[in-house]
């Protein structure tokens, strides 16, 4: 009796321990540690009360000023574009009424036919009025509300304009094609023209004001029957035009022969 008193006095502390971790052991695993994770669970949970709260005040001030700052930018690049658009306004004839409008409208299914206008009759548009932005010449306007407008785009595959190379004078039709880019088809089998010539309105049109700029050939396929077709790579920002100008109907004198253009 008096050796195991003194065996338990001198080793009791060292099993205990011993046992208390193979027990743990054998807890931890028959229940996969769901105990620890109980444990560490009821140990950080009061102490998240103190730290939620000024994390979210955080995070919600981080928010704000990211959207003030996306609303900089935003108003920055229509500063931009508002400037620019007054210097294309000045350069426009002075007795030509010139209205600026910003496009508010445009389908995903259409994005390359048409765009709306927040100005309509209100403001003066009427159908047949002429669309141009920084660059050249846009398009058409098709239909009129009382405060908005649908402009039929160059690009539009149904848009024909009648042009010429500013050049030589080699004239065409111009059509869309769906794209940033168009086709024009010459009148000539073989016309005098090059990549990089400047595309215009032709002074045959009756649709819009002769000397436009529309854009310039990219390339060239002469072989074409029963006539030479060029692409032409745009001017006006046609995929993402925001303000433009439109300016009524053109008063070209209208030729006493054949070659009247769209």
């Amino acid at each position: 009796m008096f050796t195991a008193r003194r065996w338990w006095e001198r080793f009791g502390l060292q099993f205990g321990l011993l046992a208390l971790v193979v027990g743990g052991a054998v807890l931890i695993r028959q229940t996969q540690g769901e105990v620890l994770v109980e444990f560490y669970d009821g140990i950080a949970r009061p102490l998240e009360v103190f730290q939620t709260q000024p994390n979210q005040q955080e995070y919600l001030k981080d928010a704000k000023v990211q959207e003030l700052q996306a609303r900089i930018v935003e108003l920055e690049s229509q500063n931009k574009n508002i400037k620019a658009l007054l210097k294309y306004v000045e350069k426009e004839p002075k007795n030509t009424p010139t209205i600026p409008a910003r496009v508010v409208g445009r389908s995903a299914d259409n994005w390359w036919q048409q765009v709306t206008l927040n100005r309509g009759s209100l403001s003066g548009i009427k159908k047949g009025y002429i669309v141009k932005a920084e660059g050249g010449l846009v398009g058409l306007i098709d239909s009129v509300t009382p405060n908005t407008s649908r402009v039929l785009l160059i690009s539009d595959m149904n848009s024909q304009v009648g042009v010429n190379i500013s050049r030589t004078g080699a004239k065409g039709i111009l059509r869309g094609d769906g794209s940033a880019d168009a086709v024009l088809e010459f009148y000539e089998k073989v016309p005098n023209v090059k990549p990089g010539d400047v595309v215009s309105t032709s002074t045959y049109s009756s649709k819009f004001p002769s000397g436009v700029p529309i854009g310039k050939i990219k390339s060239l396929d002469l072989k074409r029957l029963p006539a030479s077709v060029a692409t032409i790579e745009l001017f006006p920002p046609i995929r993402s035009l925001d303000w433009v100008t439109v300016n009524s109907k053109p008063t070209n004198p209208a030729p006493n022969n054949k070659d009247t253009q769209k």
